[in-house]
């Protein structure tokens, strides 16, 4: 009868239907993000190319000071989208709609944030670039061999070239939360263990991985860069 084969025709069509309907309500999983080691690498090297926190990264990987870890060696980062993610960029658009609201930049007076001790600039020359959302740190022009001092106490986790564009580099942990960063220097005079007290000489101005003699400074609060001028002394 031509009657039930319509109907059965008519009932499969709904049940796919809903079948559609049913997969395209599933929502997808986040996306674990992966790193693999390579020779020469660190863990805090790693954590500061990709913005993460250090601590974190050793929490995810089970990983026990000193943190070793080994070329081919397999690491979590974290998952991309996550929530920290979207709290920072709509962080930065609520900060970037304020801004918009003053007249004059320059004019604004930034509070001085709370970190470990007390800082102070890490050379003595003139601010050429500041702290801005597509620069992670602050330029400083400086003669080439002068002094580069470690704007707080801390110990050294990084020092070497290895990390693209900052050329040699020192990298001091203040904290569970705060580091700081020492970039285009021509000599490194700490290496990674050393200890350091704020002031104390660790590097000195160059031209490594840059087009003139200058210090980019950075300093990152759970790996994630904030501007350096609402820390140091004005």
């Amino acid at each position: 009868m031509i009657l039930p084969k319509i109907f059965f025709s008519l009932i499969l069509a709904i049940s796919l239907s809903l079948s559609g309907c049913y997969t395209g309500a599933v929502k997808p999983s986040k996306q674990t993000r992966y790193y693999i080691v390579q020779k020469g690498d660190t863990l805090y090297a790693i954590a500061w190319r990709y913005r993460v926190n250090a601590n974190s990264i050793a929490r995810w990987n089970n990983l026990k000071d000193p943190y070793v870890i080994k070329p081919g060696q397999r690491l979590k980062l974290g998952y991309s989208g996550s929530n920290k993610t979207k709290r920072t960029a709509k962080k930065s658009s609520n900060n970037a709609a304020s801004s918009s609201k003053k007249t004059s930049p320059s004019s604004t007076k930034l509070p001085i944030a709370k970190a470990p001790g007390s800082w102070s600039w890490p050379v003595k020359g003139k601010l050429i670039s500041k702290y801005s959302a597509d620069r992670n740190g602050i330029d400083i022009a400086a003669n080439n061999g002068t002094a580069v001092k470690a704007a707080a106490s801390g110990q050294v986790v990084y020092a070497g070239n290895g990390l693209r564009g900052y050329g040699n580099l020192v990298i001091i942990k203040h904290n569970a939360t705060y580091f700081s960063a020492y970039a285009h220097s021509r000599k490194l005079l700490v290496a990674e263990g050393h200890r350091v007290k704020r002031g104390q000489k660790i590097a000195e101005v160059g031209s490594t991985g840059t087009n003139r003699n200058k210090l980019h400074f950075e300093i990152r609060k759970n790996g994630d860069p904030v501007d350096p001028l609402r820390y140091l002394p004005r």
